[in-house]
């Protein structure tokens, strides 16, 4: 049976990453990544379901992203670029197969991983066999939306008292009151027992900075009277296409991404299969880990 194991990964280019991970080095590699304000212990369920023999008996990797958990924590927050966080994964994805050339079998993202996973799609197409989206836009339709749906700018707002100065001092206060708030706010938190609230706390415990730098180094956010956000940005189609069987799951009750970050999408991702889920929150991998695991399952074949 399958166990999950925690360690360090140093990379060549001096970041290390704590890591979780289910199955035997040398079988195909599954990396999934996480959003905020999360960490890789989200996808226990699925690391442990995809490293058993009759589930493919992958390799499993779940990395805490820089600035998570014990994850190295640059202080700059122009470290927290896609460019950076592009190179981890593709360094991660390299000692897990043992070379820089050999593609892994799947990229699993959600959230702010998907942000990332995108990006590496569109740039090392080469390097995953499939890819696997969770609630998190494609950079294109989000764009799209920031700048012209009043809709999405509001429910988008959050990201600009994120990258306020004081707001790792807001988020912990009152036993990260603010922070309870997204699953609450953004969803079902049936899912939100004790024990998985104390796995957060430990993560946020360790420090809120790295992960808000996330955003205090990205132009997609909302304009505001002070900055122009992402009306300032326009991105080449080159920059926005990735040529990867990619699976689009979208739960449609996520209230900070609604549906219409969906609409287009097939003109990024010419081989995309979109699943979406009627009842699902942006919580969906917490809410439903066995739908997830029906659908990648079908996706990786």
């Amino acid at each position: 049976m399958p166990l999950i194991e925690q360690f360090l990964q140093p990379l060549p280019h001096g970041i290390t990453l704590s890591c979780r991970a289910a199955g035997q080095q040398g079988r195909p590699v599954l990396v999934f990544v996480h959003g905020f304000p999360e960490a890789a212990f989200v996808w226990d369920t699925l690391l442990l379901h995809f490293a058993e023999p009759e589930n493919g008996g992958y390799r499993c990797i779940a990395p805490n992203l820089r600035g998570y958990e014990r994850s190295s924590a640059p202080t700059e927050v122009s470290a927290y670029r896609a460019k950076h966080l592009v190179q981890d994964l593709t360094a991660l994805m390299a000692v897990e197969t043992g070379s820089p050339d050999m593609p892994i079998a799947g990229l699993i993202a959600h959230d702010w991983g998907g942000a990332i996973a995108w990006n590496l799609a569109n740039q090392h197409p080469t390097r995953l066999q499939r890819l696997a989206i969770i609630n998190s836009p494609h950079p294109g339709t989000f764009l799209r939306e920031l700048k012209a749906n009043p809709k999405q700018q509001a429910a988008s707002a959050y990201m600009n008292f994120l990258i306020r100065p004081d707001a790792e001092t807001l988020l912990a206060e009152d036993d990260y009151r603010r922070l309870w708030a997204f699953f609450t706010n953004m969803g079902g938190d049936d899912w939100l027992t004790e024990a998985v609230k104390t796995q957060y706390r430990e993560v946020w415990d360790a420090g809120l900075t790295g992960s808000l730098n996330y955003y205090r180094a990205s132009p997609l956010r909302p304009p505001t009277v002070n900055n122009p956000g992402a009306a300032a940005l326009e991105l080449p189609h080159a920059m926005l296409t990735v040529d990867v069987p990619t699976l689009v799951v979208w739960a449609m009750q996520d209230a900070a991404l609604p549906p219409e970050l969906i609409d287009g999408l097939d003109r990024y991702v010419p081989q995309l299969t979109l699943e979406t889920v009627a009842d699902g929150t942006h919580w969906l991998v917490h809410e439903q880990p066995l739908l997830i695991a029906r659908l990648l399952s079908a996706h990786l074949v």
